[in-house]
């Protein structure tokens, strides 16, 4: 049985490729993890970039306790099982009154794993509502499995590769507001798109990759991946270890290291 969602919620997953959002932090929570982040940006005078905005549960104690919350895992293990993995995560920031988007796009092809059991659960530290620019989707487009992808940099795209799926810009899809303190699941091979920030609040997620421990890379460089439920008893990623003190020299090294091995991947993808 399902722990959080109900069985109608994990067929719709299946069918559709995504989850409405679903409460799993606190308000207290939420209040508390959006204030470390804010603390750290107002330190070093500037919004979370690259390197900071790509695995910080490595970094930040905020980002840790965020993808070892039980009812993080819970939802997840409600679509992929009890034997779970953090692949990678972005924290997506739109600040407020931002043009800043993403084009139609789907994650699977860009993370090279097999079987495509990836799921993305998108955490709000705020709310994100149409206005803010919430994700788009377009349920049930995981069937097609993955698509060709062109790249598109430009200063607003938020993926600086750019990488968009060209035949879907008139597309309006299907909005999936998430309030703060929520989140919602996607399938890697869903498209999605989001659109800009006409709101006077900054809309902040934290996009978090879980993969069941049976998945494996299928590049010819090996990344690394965070063992947060259950048992891995295949080992087909190097073993990242938990935050023990943030933004500690160690945790600096072990950060730099998992980015260099999950961009090498995707450099070598695109090379191959």
């Amino acid at each position: 049985m399902p722990r959080l969602l109900t069985d109608a919620q994990v067929r719709h997953y299946q069918d559709h490729g995504y989850c409405e959002a679903t409460p799993v932090l606190s308000a207290a929570e939420v209040a508390a993890f959006r204030g470390e982040l804010e603390a750290f940006e107002a330190e070093v005078g500037h919004p979370l970039g690259w390197p900071e905005k790509s695995k910080s549960y490595l970094l930040f104690d905020w980002a840790d306790r965020i993808v070892h919350h039980p009812k993080v895992l819970d939802l997840v293990s409600d679509v992929i099982g009890p034997d779970i993995l953090v692949y990678h995560s972005t924290t997506w920031i739109k600040e407020a009154q931002s043009p800043a988007y993403t084009l139609w796009h789907q994650d699977g092809p860009y993370f090279f794993l097999d079987p495509a059991l990836h799921v993305t659960a998108w955490v709000a530290l705020s709310d994100a509502t149409v206005q803010s620019g919430c994700m788009h989707v377009l349920p049930g487009s995981h069937h097609l499995g993955p698509l060709p992808h062109h790249d598109a940099p430009a200063a607003d795209n938020m993926i600086k590769r750019g990488q968009g799926v060209r035949g879907y810009d008139d597309e309006p899809g299907v909005p999936v507001s998430v309030l703060a303190g929520h989140a919602s699941l996607h399938h890697t091979n869903l498209l999605h798109t989001s659109r800009g920030n006409h709101s006077d609040d900054r809309r902040i997620g934290f996009g978090i990759s879980y993969i069941p421990t049976s998945v494996r890379p299928t590049g010819r460089s090996v990344p690394s991946a965070l063992l947060v439920r259950g048992e891995d008893r295949f080992g087909h990623f190097l073993p990242e270890q938990r935050l023990r003190v943030a933004r500690s020299t160690e945790a600096v090294a072990a950060h730099a290291e998992a980015n260099a091995r999950f961009r090498a991947l995707q450099d070598v993808g695109f090379a191959a």
